[in-house]
């Protein structure tokens, strides 16, 4: 990846690219930075929404824009559920909603060039390096509700390594995004792959979801586990059953 890369692409220098998967038509911005069977982009921006490079690059007055119409948005679902948005103590809740929930989303507005930062660094080390039980919050995508857990990322190195704040960073990322569990942990591990060319990759996520917790099936207590593993992870049992039992003692 080369991250010197122009970054200065506007929404229209995107077209949808239409792909077809296991049979199933699949639409999505093109972006130069990725192969088509890529789950990432590595501007993070052109994937999966059309609407972030439109955001990250907006001025202050379209940025009121947004929120004004997000507030009015919000205004509107309290009234379809019954409530007064003029009483009191809802009266200035739209715009603290319609800020939470930018601030939800802020994933949007960050790309893997800005976090790397060139923190990647040449060293002679070649046994694993693993940050466990970083916590993430992110919102369903099917219900708009949290869903919280924690992540645990390990690579083997191939003579470059990557400062370890900013395993934690790609993670906050790609989270503060509308998500599902299963492509949350995949992108995590494949931006980590396409970044540092490593032996190899591994991520395990746990998490506990709102929407199976509060509506639905409402199972307190229930978690997700989700893993991806790449490289020597996936090849080779005794790697993968260390990186295992590392982040679980």
């Amino acid at each position: 990846m080369d991250f010197a890369r122009e970054t200065n692409f506007k929404e229209s220098d995107f077209p949808i690219q239409k792909r077809n998967s296991n049979g199933n038509g699949i639409s999505r911005p093109y972006s130069p930075y990725i192969r088509d069977d890529s789950p990432i982009d590595m501007d993070g921006l052109s994937w999966p929404s059309l609407g972030t490079r439109q955001r990250l690059n907006e001025t202050e007055e379209q940025k009121e824009e947004r929120i004004n119409k997000l507030s009015e948005a919000v205004k509107t679902i309290i009234e379809c559920i019954g409530e007064d948005p003029n009483r009191q103590g809802l009266l200035k809740t739209p715009d603290r909603y319609a800020q939470a929930l930018l601030f939800f989303s802020k994933g949007y507005e960050e790309s893997i060039e800005q976090i790397i930062n060139d923190a990647i660094f040449e060293e002679d080390h070649d046994e694993m390096v693993i940050v466990k039980d970083i916590d993430v919050f992110s919102l369903c995508e099917h219900h708009l509700v949290p869903f919280t857990g924690k992540i645990s990322i390990g690579y083997i190195p191939n003579r470059r390594v990557l400062g370890l704040s900013k395993l934690a960073r790609i993670a906050e990322m790609f989270s503060r995004r509308l998500q599902v569990q299963e492509r949350l942990t995949k992108q995590i591990a494949v931006a980590l792959q396409e970044i540092l060319k490593p032996q190899g990759v591994a991520v395990v996520m746990e998490a506990t979801h709102l929407c199976m917790v509060m509506r639905g099936v409402q199972k307190p207590g229930s978690s997700t586990v989700t893993s991806v593993m790449l490289g020597v992870f996936r090849e080779q049992a005794k790697t993968r059953e260390e990186f295992l039992r590392l982040i679980r003692s």
